[in-house]
C-alpha cells in the first residue's frame, strides 16, 4: 500500500475490514474523548446537554452512548450513563430531551452541488416525469404563462422506463413551444433537451460540428435532435443569464435550508465557481447557513488556491481547499468513458472530457501546492485514465513519501476489477454515491452488458481492498436525501425492493460501514477527521436525529423514518416540531 497513509488511515481502514491485526500493528483506537463523563478531569459547565434517546457515535469500541454534554460547539462529554452526565450541569445549561429518538454523528453529503440544489427548488423541476408526453404537457402549460421569446429552463427528467423508449426530441417540444426558447437539462447534468428555437438561438444546426468534450445527436439523416450531450450542451445553456449576486444567495440560502430539513449537518459542494465562495462565507456570517460546506472549486478556481492556499471562512463553516475535475460523461447519456463499446450503441465508448497531458501537469503542480483535486470519473477507461495520471503526476512532483493529498476519484461507478486496489495502493478516495446504483440498476445492464457490472457500484470490494467510500448523493442529480443513500447502501435495492439479476447483492454493506460511508469517511475525505465524523470529546457537536433506528429497523422502514433534529455546532439548524 502507497506510504503515504497517515495512522488514522490504518486506523479507519482496519475499521472498515476487521483486521485483528491492524490493532496488533498500530496503537488502540480507543482515546480519552471515549472515556465516560465521570472519568473526565474538569467538568465544565455545558450549554447543552443531549440525552433520553439512541446515541451512536460511530466510535468502534464504543459505540453507544446515553447522553452528550456541549460547550462552545464542543463536545466536552459523552457518557455511557445517563447519570454520568449530571457533573455537566448547570444552571445556564439547556437540555434537548430526544424523547426516544436517534442521535447519530452528523450526517455529510460528500458530493452534491449546493446551487443546484437551491435552485431546483426555485425552477421548473421535472423530477418523476413519467414519459415524453407528460413532459410535453408541462412545457405547454409552462409556456402559457410565459410571455413571447421569454426562456424556460427546468431540470430533473431522465427518460429511463419511459413508455416511448427514448429521449425526448426538439420536435416534442416545437409542438407546443415555437417561440419561446426551451432548454431542459437531464437529471445527471450532462446532456439537455432544447426545441428548435433554442437551438437557432446558440446558433446550432444540422452542419455544426461536435465540440471538444461533447456530442451533438443526430438521426439517421444527419439533423439534429435537440439533445446535446455534456460540453455541446454549454452551447444552448449560454442562453441563460447567470443569477446576480442576490439571487445567488438566495439561491444558496436555500439550497442550505433544504439540506438541513433533510438531516445533513454538511455536504461537498461540487464544481463550485470561484465567486461563489464570497457569497457562501457571507451567509454563514449571517447566519443564514446553518449547515458546513466543503466547496470543491471548478477548474477555474486552480490558481486562487495555488495563490492563497486553503480558504476558511470567520465561522469556520465554510471550507475551499479542493478543485473539481471532468474526465468523463455520465452513464444514463452514454458519456461515460469505457474500454470498449456501449452494449445498446455501439458506435460510442464515450466521452473523453479533458486532454492527459494538462491533467497530468495540473496533478503534479497540485500535489505540490497541497491542493486536493477531486476528478469526476464514471466509466472503466475513465477510473483507470485518473489512477493513472495520478500515479504519473506523484512519480513527477518529487513529493515526500509521508504526503497526504487525499485526491478523490467523483462516482468510480464503472471500474475493472483489477483497478480496485490500485485504489488503496495510490491513496486514491473513492466518492461514491450509493442511490446512483440504485437508480442505474434499471439501465445499466442495456448499457454495459453483464461482464462490466462485476465492478459496477463496488462499495464492498472497494473497502475489502482497504479503499475509503465517502457517501454522496449528487443532487440534485438524485434527491439528496440520507434516508435514501443509506438505504442504498445496506439493501443495494430500488425504493420498492426491486434489485434484478447480476446485481451483485454482494457489494451491500452493513449498517456500521453505511454510517461510516456518511459521517467519519467524508470527514476524511475533507482533511476533517479530527474535528467531525464521530461523538468523541473535543469534536464539534454536529448530531443528526432520525425518529426511528436506521442502525436496526428492517431496511425498507429506513426510507420511512423522519428527519426530526439537526444540530450544527450545538446550534438547532432545523428541527421538525418547529415546522
Amino acid at each position: 500500500m502507497y506510504q503515504s497513509r497517515i495512522f488514522f488511515k490504518t486506523i479507519i481502514i482496519c475499521s472498515a475490514l476487521g483486521l485483528a491485526a491492524c490493532a496488533q500493528q498500530e496503537p488502540s483506537t480507543t482515546s480519552d474523548s471515549t472515556k465516560s463523563a465521570s472519568s473526565a478531569v474538569a467538568n465544565p459547565k455545558a450549554d447543552l446537554i443531549i440525552r433520553g434517546g439512541r446515541i451512536y457515535t460511530g466510535v468502534d469500541n464504543a459505540p453507544r452512548a446515553a447522553a452528550i454534554a456541549v460547550l462552545d460547539g464542543e463536545i466536552v462529554a459523552v457518557a455511557p450513563a445517563v447519570d454520568e452526565i449530571s457533573p455537566y450541569e448547570g444552571e445556564n445549561t439547556r437540555t434537548i430531551d430526544l424523547k426516544g429518538a436517534n442521535l447519530y454523528p452528523g450526517f455529510v453529503d460528500a458530493h452534491a452541488h449546493l446551487d443546484g440544489i437551491g435552485e431546483r427548488e426555485l425552477i421548473l423541476n421535472l423530477e418523476g416525469t413519467p414519459s415524453v408526453a407528460a413532459l410535453v404537457a408541462t412545457i405547454k402549460g409552462e409556456v402559457e404563462t410565459l410571455s413571447a421569446g421569454t426562456l424556460l429552463y427546468g431540470r430533473g427528467w431522465i427518460e429511463t422506463g419511459w413508455p416511448e423508449g427514448r429521449f425526448p426530441n426538439r420536435d416534442d417540444l416545437d409542438a407546443v413551444s415555437p417561440d419561446n426558447p426551451v432548454i431542459l437539462e437531464r437529471a445527471d447534468g450532462h446532456a439537455v433537451v432544447a426545441n428548435s428555437k433554442a437551438l437557432d438561438m446558440a446558433g446550432i444546426t444540422d452542419q455544426t460540428s461536435d465540440p471538444s468534450g461533447g456530442r451533438i445527436e443526430r438521426d439517421g439523416n444527419g439533423r439534429a435532435t435537440g439533445i446535446l450531450v455534456d460540453d455541446a450542451a454549454s452551447l444552448v445553456l449560454q442562453l441563460r443569464a447567470s443569477p446576480s449576486s442576490d439571487e445567488l444567495y438566495k439561491i444558496l440560502q436555500t439550497g442550505g435550508e433544504v439540506y438541513a430539513a433533510y438531516g445533513w449537518t454538511g455536504l461537498h459542494s461540487m464544481s463550485v465557481s470561484p465567486n461563489h465562495v464570497e457569497i457562501l462565507h457571507k451567509l454563514a456570517g449571517d447566519g443564514a447557513l446553518g449547515i458546513r460546506v466543503y466547496n470543491s472549486l471548478d477548474a477555474s478556481g486552480f490558481a486562487m488556491l495555488e495563490e492563497k492556499g486553503p480558504l476558511l471562512d470567520d465561522t469556520g463553516r465554510i471550507t475551499t481547499r479542493a478543485i473539481k475535475l471532468y474526465t468523463d460523461g455520465a452513464l444514463g447519456s452514454r458519456g461515460a468513458l469505457l474500454f470498449e463499446p456501449y452494449e445498446d450503441q455501439t458506435d460510442t465508448i464515450g466521452l473523453h472530457l479533458i486532454d492527459s497531458s494538462e491533467v497530468t501537469e495540473l496533478f503534479t503542480r497540485a500535489l505540490n501546492a497541497n491542493i486536493q483535486v477531486n476528478t469526476h470519473a464514471i466509466g472503466d477507461q475513465g477510473n483507470a485514465l485518473v489512477l493513472d495520471w495520478f500515479e504519473a503526476a506523484r512519480a513527477q512532483s518529487g513529493i515526500s513519501p509521508g504526503a497526504d493529498p487525499r485526491f478523490r476519484i467523483e462516482h468510480a461507478q464503472i471500474v475493472r476489477p483489477q483497478d480496485i486496489p490500485r485504489f488503496a495502493e495510490l491513496g486514491m478516495i473513492a466518492s461514491m454515491q450509493p442511490s446512483h446504483a440504485i437508480g442505474d440498476l434499471h439501465f445499466a445492464p442495456d448499457r454495459l452488458g453483464d461482464d462490466r457490472l462485476a465492478g459496477a457500484y463496488a462499495w464492498r470490494s472497494m473497502m475489502d481492498a482497504g479503499v475509503i467510500v465517502a457517501a454522496g448523493s449528487d443532487a440534485p442529480v438524485e434527491r439528496g436525501d440520507p434516508r435514501i443513500e443509506f438505504y442504498a447502501a445496506v439493501a443495494r435495492k430500488d425504493l420498492e425492493g426491486f434489485q434484478g439479476p447480476n446485481w451483485h447483492p454482494q457489494e451491500a454493506v452493513s449498517r456500521e460501514d453505511a454510517l461510516k460511508m456518511l459521517t467519519l469517511w467524508p470527514a476524511y475525505a475533507a482533511f476533517q477527521e479530527d474535528s467531525l465524523g464521530t461523538i468523541e470529546v473535543g469534536k464539534r457537536a454536529d448530531f443528526t436525529v432520525f425518529s426511528d433506528d436506521i442502525m436496526t429497523i428492517p431496511e425498507a422502514d429506513i426510507l420511512t423514518t423522519k428527519a426530526v433534529t439537526t444540530i450544527v455546532d450545538g446550534h438547532v439548524v432545523f428541527d421538525a416540531a418547529a415546522q
